[in-house]
């Protein structure tokens, strides 16, 4: 695959084939990621990938914690609700993506078993955790780092016919994942990342979210008004 087809065909995958990634292959993956350039090359970025049983133990921690009410104890700051125009593209992605599923409005017991998907890391596979080093947490660019090489893993996944979604659900009760996962006290856990190879008959696979223009996004300074 070219770049231009990798980045325009990938999309975010949530149902995935009951099929194992060979160790090998992430490997490759996580090579090509960690190119991603980085801020006086500080690489903060650490991953811990987790599989089998140690991943049905996360899996039935998150929801547990999740459904008894525990508040959420995310390492990585998590920011006050959207609003506005951010909001409005929060709901947008997520009607899309219930109508794909065929879940109504009104159906709370689906609609509460696709937020326990996230704290099932999709039943993916393969869970990738993001971890930063901790002595460097005070620097904003360690986040903005740890996001282009995140961006860029998704990126060589797709390249290698894997699928995955950036998630903060599987990270959400964090004493749980590193518990289990064995994550040290000097990493600050970050993200989660759902691998696996995509299932093409689960219906939400085929939502592509929807981008604003480069004009809504972008301000030309000191350019002819012809381009």
């Amino acid at each position: 695959m070219n770049y231009d087809d990798v980045v325009t065909g990938r999309r975010s995958i949530r149902g995935y084939q009951d099929k194992p990634v060979p160790r090998a292959l992430i490997e490759e993956v996580l090579a090509l990621a960690m190119r991603s350039p980085s801020s006086m090359n500080t690489q903060p970025w650490n991953f811990t990938i987790v599989t089998g049983a140690v991943l049905d133990k996360i899996r039935a921690g998150n929801t547990e914690r999740n459904l008894a009410g525990v508040p959420h104890s995310r390492e990585f700051r998590i920011g006050t609700a959207f609003e506005g125009q951010h909001r409005d593209r929060q709901v947008g992605v997520a009607k899309q993506l219930f109508a794909a599923m065929g879940i109504a409005r009104e159906d709370k017991d689906a609609r509460q078993d696709w937020v326990l998907r996230g704290f099932r890391q999709f039943d993916a596979p393969i869970c990738v955790i993001i971890t930063y080093d901790r002595e460097l947490a005070d620097s904003d660019d360690t986040a903005f780092d740890c996001g282009a090489v995140t961006t860029a893993l998704v990126n060589a996944a797709w390249s290698r016919g894997l699928g995955a979604v950036i998630n903060s659900q599987g990270i959400m009760q964090s004493p749980v994942v590193r518990e289990h996962a064995g994550i040290a006290e000097d990493q600050v856990i970050m993200k989660a990342v759902a691998l696996g190879w995509p299932d093409d008959g689960f219906p939400a696979n085929a939502v592509v979210s929807e981008r604003k223009s480069v004009a809504e996004a972008t301000n030309f300074v000191g350019f002819d008004s012809d381009g």
